[in-house]
């Protein structure tokens, strides 16, 4: 009998840890994770973290802050959720995603561990916490010197929080996820807190007044120094560019001029800043010196990619793709959108959750959008599409609403009515709403450079 292939045998893994429990679905402790972590040896002690918590900003900060580490000549791995393709892409080592099989032997090397983890507990391990660990064995083994390790949800019991990082990053915080985290700010901060740990330098974006007194005092209780965007670091200025902005940051211990950011929006210039002072901040922890090398910077920075946020991804009419889930996620795209594009006539596509703030994320759009395209993303947990169109009636009114029941259709739809009136060349699509709908988008309309990812992989944004 022929042997499977190294393909073959990555979708095998892949759907045996898909069959458990999707993040979408919580069991708040640590025990598990802690359990098999202590099976295998406690991997994740084996390396140094800068851990990254935060509802809007941390992918593109985390990668960020990989690109800024590596460029100091140092090994890293990190780890980040959800993904828009390929469940590899969570799990990254010297800024690539980690091969079928190098993802297929790290899985074997654990299982056994996995079964008796399992046999431990009345709840098996979830798919997030097989990935977590999966992840911190695939760095030790590299090894890395250095994991830059996003949380999936909140923080204190994130299935991540089972590391001590030297630098503890919150990017901006805001109400998500009221099913599973408090409903307002201040009881998701201190959530998010709870990844600042003794020992460690907190590094602290620009939050609202009692989201950053929650933190404050999480920190002064801990005993930690904090690092602020504003008083102690920041964006220093900024304009924007072709295929993005021109920047200067003000850091921690030094001035970083005439950086160009290939990213739009005020709010990636801002993770940019926040993630240039992490990077100090974990230079001056591991004795290594807290300044940056100026032109070191510019150029990590310079090659730094987020995709699915604010991505083209098609021109001729100008298609943007865009992870924003959440009402603040969403005022910061559509804020970017009117910076940095023309659009004459822009026309929106959008598939959400059905647990999210719906209302709250297409009332940002309906300054800025000609019509609206509501539709359906691969996931189960996808709204339904005349529920979708029923709220978006009250928002944009019934003329401006159109419906299509799969993506491909409503982006076909959009097209048309973008190029419908437009001038020519200010025809713009904008495809939104969760990160399963920009990556849906990515891989209908550029493919996929391996698998694209079953919807159960992809099946929540973060």
């Amino acid at each position: 009998m022929t042997e499977p292939s190294v393909h073959e045998r990555y979708a095998e893994v892949t759907a045996e840890i898909m069959s458990r429990a999707p993040e979408s679905e919580i069991d708040p402790t640590l025990e598990r994770v802690r359990t098999l972590l202590d099976l295998l040896g406690d991997p994740q002690r084996s390396f140094r973290v800068i851990h990254v918590t935060g509802t809007n900003g941390k992918t593109s900060t985390a990668r960020m802050i990989d690109a800024l580490v590596r460029a100091r000549g140092l090994r890293v791995g990190r780890y980040t959720s959800p993904h828009l393709r390929t469940v590899r892409e969570r799990i990254v080592v010297d800024g690539e995603p980690i091969s079928e099989q190098a993802f297929v032997e790290a899985y074997e090397d654990i299982r056994p561990f996995v079964d008796m983890a399992d046999s431990m507990s009345d709840i098996p391990l979830s798919f997030f916490e097989i990935l977590t660990v999966l992840s911190y064995a695939v760095f030790a083994d590299a090894p890395v010197d250095v994991a830059v390790v996003e949380v999936g949800m909140g923080g204190r019991w994130d299935a991540t929080n089972v590391v001590d990082g030297d630098v503890a990053v919150l990017t901006p915080i805001a109400v998500d996820h009221t099913e599973y985290l408090p409903d307002s700010p201040e009881g998701i901060a201190e959530e998010k807190a709870g990844i600042i740990k003794p020992g460690s330098i907190a590094v602290v974006a620009q939050q609202p007044l009692p989201v950053a007194e929650v933190l404050m005092e999480q920190a002064a209780e801990i005993g930690v120094t904090v690092a602020r965007e504003g008083p102690e670091f920041g964006v220093a200025a900024r304009e924007v560019a072709v295929g993005g902005q021109q920047i200067a940051i003000k850091g921690i211990t030094a001035n970083y001029e005439q950086i160009f950011l290939p990213l739009f929006g005020e709010y990636q210039a801002s993770n940019a800043a926040v993630a240039v002072a992490a990077v100090e901040a974990f230079s001056a922890g591991t004795g290594d010196g807290p300044a940056l090398d100026p032109e070191v910077v510019g150029e990590a920075l310079t090659g730094t990619e987020a995709p699915g946020r604010l991505e083209v991804v098609r021109t001729s009419p100008t298609i943007v793709a865009d992870a924003a889930h959440n009402p603040a996620g969403m005022i910061a795209t559509a804020e970017a959108v009117e910076e940095a594009f023309s659009f004459s006539r822009l026309v929106g596509v959008v598939a959400v959750m059905a647990d999210k703030d719906v209302e709250g994320i297409l009332e940002p759009l309906e300054p800025l959008l000609d019509h609206i395209v509501v539709t359906r993303n691969s996931s189960p947990r996808s709204l339904d599409t005349e529920r979708l169109a029923q709220i978006a009636e009250e928002v944009f009114g019934e003329d401006r609403v159109h419906t299509a029941p799969r993506l491909d259709d409503a982006i076909d739809r959009a097209v048309g009515l973008a190029e419908d009136g437009a001038e020519f060349g200010g025809a713009g699509v904008l495809v939104t709403g969760s990160v399963v709908t920009s990556g849906d988008a990515v891989h209908l309309l550029r493919g996929s450079a391996d698998e694209r990812g079953s919807t159960e992989e992809r099946d929540s944004d973060s």
